[in-house]
């Protein structure tokens, strides 16, 4: 045990945990915009919308590995644009990764922001008009803070919907070592292998960073 320990391979726990934190940044900073912008929005329209941006809640990610693939391949439109004029590559990288995981995690981010904004009080934003504050301000001032412990628990929730990732981001990403591979995917290698010792750290690892995560959650809606 003390001899697999030694010569363990950190990297896909760091790999992982970068990959959670920028993906949550963005679901972050997207989610709660367009939850806010999609309640001004007709009710038709809104359904339509709702609808695109939760579809990869019911998807399988090996479907949305497919349609990343076909947006983002060197051989499609948007992955050629991106590597003749800026040298991006999307496939077999890490942003690869964080795309992968960004689009599997957000709609969890999207619900729960959406759900804060439709459950909010809107006597506090005809009282901040009143005041003659604008419409940036009501949102910064009164909107975020009465709403932040379900933006919060959704940014938790889609941490963790991003870093347990495993088919769309092995998809777009491959399992390169050093540079892709997650603790899930190398948890599927190692079991693959029968290497079930190693397997079993990661196992452990996960389980340690899910019971973290829970009890951020408990704190949170307390």
């Amino acid at each position: 045990m003390n001899n697999v320990l030694a010569h363990l391979d950190w990297s896909p726990f760091f790999i992982t945990l970068k990959i959670g934190l920028f993906s949550t940044i963005i679901c972050f900073f997207l989610g709660v915009g367009l939850a806010y912008i999609s309640l001004y929005m007709n009710k038709r329209i809104m359904a339509v919308f709702d609808s695109i941006l939760t579809l990869p809640m019911v998807l399988p990610p090996t479907v949305v590995g497919f349609f990343l693939l076909l947006i983002f391949s060197r051989r499609r439109p948007v992955g050629m644009f991106l590597y003749g004029h800026f040298h991006i590559k999307i496939v077999q990288s890490f942003v690869g990764c964080v795309i992968a995981a960004f689009i599997i995690a957000f709609p969890l981010m999207y619900k729960n922001a959406k759900s804060a904004f439709l459950q909010l009080d809107k006597n506090l934003i005809y009282a901040g008009r009143t005041l003659g504050l604008s419409e940036f301000k009501i949102f910064f001032k009164i909107v975020c803070p009465v709403a932040s412990p379900s933006l919060f628990s959704g940014a938790i929730l889609s941490f963790a919907r991003a870093i347990g990732e495993y088919g769309a981001t092995s998809m777009l990403a491959g399992n390169i070592s050093g540079k892709t591979s997650t603790i899930s995917q190398q948890i599927a290698i190692l079991v693959q292998n029968q290497n079930y010792l190693e397997a079993g750290i990661w196992v452990a690892v996960v389980l340690f960073i899910a019971f973290l995560i829970m009890l951020l959650m408990e704190y949170i809606q307390r």
